[in-house]
């Protein structure tokens, strides 16, 4: 049992949302009590104390789109590569790296990207997975990789036409096998979606096939609009736009995922609406690849779209994207109004709502039976920290390297910044030997 207290207590809770020195007690893999530091150390003598020190104690951040696959790009410089438009930045970074991907090197940069989450207080990733070097058993390098750094994960694989027939069907296979094997555990740490990578490299016949090899009670993830590529593909090849094209495919629904949508008009947004699609926005990556910005404010207050926030592999600390879309969307619309409610109702509301349509385990809250997943921030506020403010001190005085300590279902995962059971530096060097290889294979 352990209990972490003396700090200010965010529960996300609606009957409870705060409490100035509040305490959470974890039995087990889920929370058993929360309360005053002093009354919970009364109720629970007998557990293991994990000092706050006065910072910020509140739920594990849920990141619902991230590519593990691009942990192998930082610093990578390919030649000849200079890139025009999104077009020439997926088909001269991305499809590249993904092509050279064999399962070592995937698993190596899986061991990194949920070493990064553990530090940045992310305790739950939505991952969208591309290796076209290795398809088979790639899933598996990533669960395994889950597995040995503790963090909840829910992956798919990324089918595409790219690389013609046989690829599409092995990613096809790469995805019902794993959603089979993923339905066998029982601890509720891993989930798996079907992936499916853009409008614009799925023919019909594609994906007609992978509705009809999707396991019962499956949705997709899947990239929606986020470059005018692929608009003008499903424009003239159907003469509807993206979202009407993947509705009358089947594709859409409440267990799906749709990253980006920045491309959309109204009535593809009420598709969305009425299909209850959830749409995951990833400001950071969107600015990186000049591709735009989504009516993300639109479609939330508007439309009232489950709308999430993601980091698309631009990072693994999600309070960058936190940042990142406040201003984004304030700037788009020229309104210094816009965002400040909005962006924490996607981050720490609807981040976990839509995690919880795969994972049964309550995400995002601390409160008798949810996950006992909490992270401590190591944080001195100048000003006081109050029920009404509390968000935007987490917006202006925090990031990932604040988190102290990471407790993910009931297990204590990094503790005074170091992180527990693992052999960081093998980690590192590993990757640094996987990231050499496919550095090598791309530019030989």
């Amino acid at each position: 049992m352990l209990l972490i207290g003396n700090g200010h207590l965010i529960t996300r809770s609606a009957a409870n949302p705060f409490i100035s020195d509040g305490a959470v007690v974890i039995e087990g893999k889920t929370i058993k009590a929360v309360g005053t530091t002093k009354q919970l150390k009364e109720d629970y003598p007998q557990a293991e104390f994990i000092d706050a020190q006065g910072g910020i104690i509140m739920p594990g951040f849920v990141n619902m789109h991230n590519h593990i696959y691009s942990t192998f790009a930082r610093g990578l410089a390919i030649k000849g590569y200079h890139p025009k438009d999104f077009s020439d930045i997926l088909e001269g970074q991305w499809f590249r790296l993904d092509n050279e991907l064999d399962n070592d090197m995937t698993k190596a940069s899986g061991r990194v990207a949920y070493l990064d989450s553990i530090k940045n207080g992310v305790t739950t990733m939505f991952d969208h997975q591309a290796s076209y070097g290795e398809v088979d058993g790639s899933l598996d390098a990533l669960s395994e990789a889950a597995d040995e750094m503790g963090v909840r994960t829910c992956l798919c694989y990324e089918v595409s036409d790219r690389n013609g027939a046989d690829q599409m069907k092995a990613a096809v296979a790469e995805n019902v096998r794993f959603i089979k094997a993923a339905a066998k555990r029982k601890d509720d740490m891993q989930h798996a979606m079907f992936g499916l990578h853009a409008s614009f490299t799925l023919s019909d016949d594609t994906l007609a096939y992978c509705k009809a090899n999707l396991p019962a009670g499956i949705g997709f993830h899947v990239h929606i609009a986020e470059g005018m590529a692929d608009v003008y593909d499903s424009l003239k090849r159907t003469g509807q736009p993206v979202v009407n094209r993947l509705f009358e495919a089947g594709i859409l629904g409440k267990q799906t995922l749709a990253g980006h949508c920045i491309h959309i008009g109204p009535a593809e947004m009420q598709i969305l609406a009425d299909t209850d699609t959830m749409v995951v926005t990833n400001p950071e990556s969107n600015m990186g690849n000049a591709v735009g910005t989504p009516a993300a404010i639109k479609m939330l207050n508007d439309y009232h779209i489950m709308m999430g926030l993601g980091t698309d592999g631009f990072t693994n600390d999600i309070t960058e994207s936190y940042k990142f879309a406040n201003l984004i969307h304030k700037d788009h619309l020229a309104d210094p109004n816009a965002g400040w409610t909005e962006v924490p109702e996607m981050l720490f509301n609807n981040n976990p709502k839509m995690a919880n349509r795969y994972f049964d385990t309550k995400l995002g809250v601390l409160e008798p039976d949810a996950a006992g997943d909490v992270i401590v921030l190591d944080y001195n506020a100048p000003t006081p920290i109050t029920k009404d403010n509390y968000n935007m001190h987490i917006l202006f005085g925090m990031n990932g390297g604040n988190v102290r300590d990471t407790i993910i279902a009931g297990t204590v995962r990094m503790k005074d910044y170091q992180v527990q059971g693992v052999d960081v530096a093998e980690v590192y060097a590993d990757a640094q030997v996987q990231a050499q290889r496919l550095w090598h294979k791309i530019n030989d």
